[in-house]
């Protein structure tokens, strides 16, 4: 036995077993009973990690295009919420889809792979498609969202290195008819415009990026539109615009106790299953995000200034004999009595010279606060995101408190002067609009009164009369039972730096029923020309009308009883 070597140690160490027993025997130093368990924890830690880091380093290598399909992997099947109108009728949908997507390596032919796909696809790019199926890329997209019979036509060729992945597409199966306000989604399932974009906003974006909306039972978002009163709103915007040759024609319904909006649209418009369409410059939502000068409907709220401020009474006069001229400018009236008018004349003959002097008796400041005050001057707020800012000169002097008074000189958008109006016909509060269901009491809880009761009862008076005088401008809006009241506005719209002529924005202001408002109907018509038969292409000529049979078709859809008694003399009362 080898002594030094039993007793060899290291010389900071302690005392030693030795290695050999007494018989020669090799000592066993403690073996671990474990030691299988042990090796098999090492290994699963190994093997675990190891996938992990193999993985990582795949994704790191792989392509770019590779790498976005493994990240997107979630956000391309993720959930969206159907839209839904106030009734439950489906607005927008999520539906399954094919996307297309090719293995370059595994590609044998590329040039009789791409000649095949295009017999399917014929308006694929062919140069294009021939380099993605050309490169040595392990995965690349060559078309998302296909049709089933594309899909089948593709599976039929047999194609190796060729295949497809199952999306969520969305789908609206009005197609146009409520585009502006459900607005659309990008490829990727995410809301870009109208009420998906407000939804995306709200919190859902944030839960299809961490994943969480795949698989996921979304309760529906229902929405305050009507899609009955929508479609026959689109219907007859349409027909305007084909009888009156129009560029563009749009039009609102709003309910004036509660601020939802019940309809809105604008042509040309576009199709949300197709929202390529919506980068046409010609198809924009000209109600919420379109600015404009609203002509005579601006009387409407100059006249009910003037009442509310206590210097003008219902029963005063002013002389609209002759024109007015102020800072080198003529203001004139459009066929003028050339006589004193009471102020109901100012109003049902649109007089610019008497509605200027109410702004008059007013005073700039007070022009200016009351317009801020019925937020026509400012942002409009509410969900719909395509929302535009009114445009006001910088300083307001002399002249431009005159011509804003009949509609020229501030630009806003016609669902704020909707809004303007409802505050004149609900008894002078102010609600902001909303495209989402609201209550009464809700809306009640967000009203500021911001006109006095009286003056709206006013203002009520006026536009009846508008309608049922057959002096009125507005008196072809008139439908049997449901008392109308109303305003025009025709305003000459600036071309090339000047007030034209010929080419005009009009537009119709009404209200009904008449001795209980409940709703607000707007129409506006732009550049329309004159009807055939008819003398004129003013408002009261295409948008009244329309107007009239806007509420004929949808006032029973909306609950409106008709009453069929002595319209006239319901409101015709004297102040």
């Amino acid at each position: 036995m080898d002594v030094k070597k039993l007793l060899r140690r290291r010389p900071d160490a302690g005392p030693t077993l030795p290695e050999f027993d007494a018989f020669g025997r090799r000592r066993r130093l403690g073996p671990p009973k474990n030691r299988g368990r042990i090796t098999l924890a090492i290994g699963l830690f190994v093997g675990i990690y190891g996938v992990i880091g193999g993985r990582l380093v795949m994704w790191g290598a792989a392509p770019t295009d590779v790498a976005s399909a493994y990240a997107a992997s979630d956000q391309i099947m993720a959930a969206r919420p159907d839209l839904i109108d106030r009734n439950g009728e489906v607005l927008a949908t999520d539906i399954r889809t094919a996307s297309l997507f090719a293995e370059p390596r595994r590609i044998i032919d590329a040039d009789e792979a791409s000649e095949l796909l295009l017999s399917v696809l014929p308006d694929m790019d062919p140069k294009w498609l021939y380099s993605r199926l050309a490169s040595k890329a392990g995965f690349a997209w060559l078309r998302r969202e296909l049709t089933p019979g594309q899909q089948q036509a593709i599976l039929d060729l047999g194609i190796p290195g060729i295949g497809f992945r199952t999306e969520k597409r969305r789908f609206y199966p009005g197609g146009s008819t409520a585009g502006f306000v459900t607005g659309h989604v990008n490829v990727d399932n995410q809301g870009t415009a109208g009420m998906e974009k407000y939804i995306d906003d709200q919190g859902y974006r944030a839960l299809q990026n961490a994943g969480l909306a795949v698989g996921t039972d979304l309760e529906p978002v229902r929405l305050s539109i009507d899609l009955r009163v929508q479609h026959i709103l689109r219907d007859e915007l349409a027909a305007a615009m084909t009888r009156y040759k129009a560029i563009a024609v749009g039009g609102v319904v709003l309910d004036v106790n509660t601020g939802e909006v019940v309809a809105m649209t604008s042509l040309p418009d576009y199709d949300p299953n197709d929202s390529k369409q919506a980068l046409d410059k010609d198809r924009m939502n000209r109600m919420s995000a379109g600015l404009y000068e609203m002509g005579s409907t601006f009387k409407t709220f100059t006249t009910a200034m003037a009442l509310d401020s206590g210097k003008v009474k219902l029963t005063d006069s002013f002389d609209a004999s002759r024109p007015i001229r102020i800072g080198g400018f003529t203001i004139s009236d459009f066929h003028g009595k050339k006589r004193v008018l009471s102020v109901p004349e100012v109003f049902i003959y649109s007089s610019n010279i008497g509605t200027a002097k109410e702004a008059e008796a007013v005073g700039i400041e007070g022009h200016q606060e009351f317009l801020t005050r019925m937020g026509l001057l400012s942002r409009m707020q509410t969900e719909l995101p395509e929302v535009a800012t009114p445009t006001q000169p910088k300083v307001w002097k002399q002249i431009n408190s005159v011509t804003i008074s009949f509609g020229h000189g501030v630009s806003t958008t016609p669902l704020q002067t909707a809004v303007a109006a409802a505050t004149l016909m609900n008894g002078g509060r102010h609600i902001p609009p909303t495209f989402l269901p609201r209550s009464r009491a809700e809306a009640d809880a967000l009203a500021t009164q911001v006109v006095d009761p009286k003056t709206s009862e006013q203002m009520r008076y006026l536009f009846r009369l508008n309608v049922a005088d057959q002096r009125g401008s507005g008196k072809s809006a008139e439908v049997d039972g449901y008392k109308v009241g109303g305003k025009t506005g025709t305003a000459n719209k600036v071309v090339n730096g000047r007030y034209s002529d010929t080419a005009k924005f009009n537009a119709f202001l009404a209200a009904f029923p008449m001795d209980n408002p409940r709703y607000i109907v707007l129409v506006v018509i732009d550049e329309p020309k004159r009807e055939e038969g008819k003398p004129y292409a003013t408002a009261g000529w295409n948008a009244a009308p329309t107007v009239g049979a806007v509420i004929r078709r949808s006032a029973t859809l909306l609950g409106v009883r008709p009453d069929f008694g002595d319209q006239a003399k319901s409101l015709l009362v004297s102040y």
